[in-house]
């Protein structure tokens, strides 16, 4: 029945004298007026789109609640984090069966951790659809925590801060800020470095606030004019040090401030130089800094407080094995890196001793967990898998133990059910690419299994494999599931990431299809089952692989996708462009004009038949604009040669990451899973 339900169509073309219009690439673009969200017609098309889908899915309710209804038995509702000890306090978070948010706690023991409230989220989304806590900061005394929340989606936070004794909040309240680039206590608590966003909402500048004044007194710190560069800020662990970093995608600039003298001047620990990139952090009698200085794949070097700028190898650089970050302690560094596609944990005492935490070959996830105290013997981590769902260790670092704290309850779930395993496919240029693939014991790599495939590959964004308890509700319909690693991330190193950007980029597309093909022909994809899902850039790989191999895909599901490339890295005004013409080029000029042009979505979806398509959208993201996914839609709907269905569904009160909510967010989950099982052939 469902089938037979007229879509919206197109919306028409509009002559909009004042509409930007970019300067390559078609001359007209019929849809372009979708940009103007004050337009009551794009309000409209939007509001039929989300009428259409909730029609087409509506004789699909039964398989929606079935399927929300799967995670929420899955989930342990009440549950608590693993109490982190910081100075006196342990903190947790926990949640309620019933309530959307999490509940922020601390108290004098790991049993009592839960006794007193700092902040519920809970409490503070009453009368709004959506929530975002920002930051929660407390202070090196612990008696003020600096919290920020976002209450429409568009990732402009108010800043606020809570006297933790009487968990009322100070008259002080900061306006418009940023959470993307951090925040910083002063050493006696009387000040808090944040950021502010550009109009671009690019974090550009960091200000001091004193408490007790008003936001119009407080004071500019840095401030970045370079439109490539973010800036950010954060405290040492060893607490002695604010540290401001400047960073575009190829080149970055640090600052340090000791966190007692915080009106002093930031001292630069290296001035910037294209293509030179590195961070650095207090080691308690030196600067430890991670650096691709001569180095692809970054090596770490140690600098003297007294000069920053000359820095000593401590760790030499090896090819291949991309060290992603450095952390220092008292008594180690803790070095985590990607080495074969997996990540792994290297520990570094004083005497530059090595011991390497690597736990196996079956595709993983392996990262810190909390790790607050300067002075410590022990070292929290985090493991989890397709086949495990995400577990709390801590290692005794002088014998060597490790001790499992908590995994995360999975109720009515046997998780020795699945397994999971790496394939690797094999693209055009002869590149090997890995894929990862998990699916119920029983599956057999016969052909007839349906398969949805996840990709992203850009930003030298690494995906590890993570435990999910809505995969599930595919994987017990017989479904394999599988990760893809193509060119663009950083899973094999720096050169990875530089093979799939700028005039390299197609190699992502390339990549992703290979693996599709691999899975095809290895027996995991049914040849008329694949699904391909991607969000953000990710959805820039699915509307990218579906207009060059459509007839792979039975259905294609891109959620807040990056489809219009050419106009939206053609125009400055918009947020984000400036900062990511070292990601994708500048369209506005040759070579990249004609090489964007033949890979965007948008510009290449033409005449022919597509997979069933779902879209989502969120009215408020400031990173993928909702015009370009409203746009791609229109187009589908103009152009397409087949009677599959296409939907779109847009969040008119939230932005990027969609529903703020644990169960509205349990739910959408739901209608995507349905919307990939009803559009399978059979």
């Amino acid at each position: 029945m469902s089938d037979q339900l007229l879509p919206p169509p197109p919306p028409a073309a509009k002559q909009v004298p004042h509409t930007w219009q970019r300067p390559t690439g078609p001359s007209e673009d019929p849809w372009a007026w979708l940009r103007d969200r004050d337009d009551p017609d794009t309000v409209a098309y939007l509001a039929a789109e989300n009428a259409y889908a909730a029609a087409w899915l509506a004789p699909h309710e039964g398989t929606v609640e079935a399927v929300f209804q799967e995670i929420k038995a899955r989930v342990q509702e009440t549950d608590s984090a693993v109490p982190v000890r910081k100075g006196a306090w342990w903190y947790t978070t926990r949640t309620v069966e019933g309530l959307d948010y999490a509940i922020h706690c601390r108290g004098a023991s790991p049993e009592t951790a839960e006794a007193h409230v700092l902040l519920d989220e809970n409490v503070e989304a009453r009368g709004h659809d959506f929530f975002s806590l920002g930051l929660f900061d407390v202070d090196p005394s612990h008696t003020i925590a600096a919290w920020s929340s976002d209450v429409d989606g568009s990732e402009r936070y108010t800043l606020r801060f809570r006297d933790l004794a009487s968990g009322t909040d100070l008259p002080d309240e900061l306006v418009g800020t940023s959470a993307w680039g951090g925040g910083a206590w002063s050493a006696d608590g009387r000040d808090y470095l944040y950021m502010m966003p550009d109009d671009q909402m690019r974090p550009f500048q960091v200000w001091r606030h004193r408490l007790g004044t008003s936001q119009a007194d407080d004071v500019l710190v840095l401030h970045e004019e370079d439109e490539r560069f973010y800036l950010g800020v954060d405290l040492t662990r060893s607490e002695r040090w604010i540290v401001f970093e400047a960073s575009s995608k190829t080149t970055s600039e640090a600052w340090v401030l000791p966190a007692g003298a915080v009106d002093a001047e930031p001292t630069s620990v290296r001035h910037r130089t294209d293509g030179v990139e590195y961070t650095v952090d207090d080691w308690g009698d030196r600067f430890v800094v991670l650096t691709n200085l001569d180095a692809e794949d970054f090596r770490v070097m140690s600098a003297s407080h007294e000069d920053p700028s000359a820095w000593t190898e401590m760790l030499p650089h090896v090819s291949g094995q991309r060290i992603s970050a450095v952390e220092p302690f008292a008594s180690h560094l803790v070095v985590h890196e990607w080495s074969a596609a997996q990540q792994r944990i290297r520990i570094v005492s004083r005497d530059t001793s090595i011991a390497t935490l690597d736990l196996g070959t079956e595709p993983h996830e392996l990262e810190l967990d909390a790790n607050p105290e300067w002075q410590t013997t022990t070292l929290r981590y985090a493991y989890q898998s397709f086949t495990t769902p995400a577990s709390v260790y801590e290692l005794d670092l002088p014998s060597g133990t490790h001790t499992l704290l908590k995994r995360t309850p999975t109720p009515n779930v046997d998780t020795s059910q699945y397994e999971a395993s790496r394939e690797w496919a094999t693209a055009p240029d002869g590149t090997l690419v890995p894929v990862d693939v998990v699916r119920r014991r029983g599956v057999v790599a016969d052909g007839t299994a349906p398969c949805m495939v996840y990709g992203y590959g850009s930003y030298e964004a690494s995906m590890p494999p993570w435990f999910s308890v809505a995969r599930l509700s595919l994987l017990d319909r017989g479904w394999t599931w599988a990760l893809v690693h193509p060119r663009g991330g950083g899973e094999l190193g720096r050169r990875w990431y530089t093979d799939g950007k700028l005039l390299h980029k197609r190699n992502t597309f390339d990549d992703t299809i290979a693996c599709v093909e691999h899975l095809r022909r290895a027996g995991w994809a049914r040849a008329d089952g694949v699904v391909l899902r991607g969000g953000s850039a990710g959805g820039l790989l699915v509307g990218a692989c579906v207009t060059m191999r459509p007839e792979l895909f039975c259905s294609v599901i891109a959620e807040v996708p990056f489809v219009d490339v050419v106009t939206t890295m053609s125009d400055p005004s918009l947020p984000l462009t400036v900062t990511e013409w070292e990601e994708w080029g500048d369209p506005r000029t040759e070579p990249f004009a004609s090489y964007i042009l033949g890979y965007s979505p948008y510009d290449n979806t033409g005449p022919r038949d597509y997979p069933a398509t779902l879209i989502t959208a969120g009215l408020n993201d400031p990173r993928v604009s909702y015009h370009e996914p409203a746009k791609w839609c229109a187009k589908l709907r103009a152009v397409r040669t087949d009677g599959r269905p296409q939907l779109m569904r847009t969040e008119m009160g939230a932005g990027h990451a969609g529903p703020s909510g644990r169960y509205e967010r349990w739910r959408d989950e739901a209608i995507v899973l349905t919307f990939a099982l009803a559009t399978v052939e059979r």
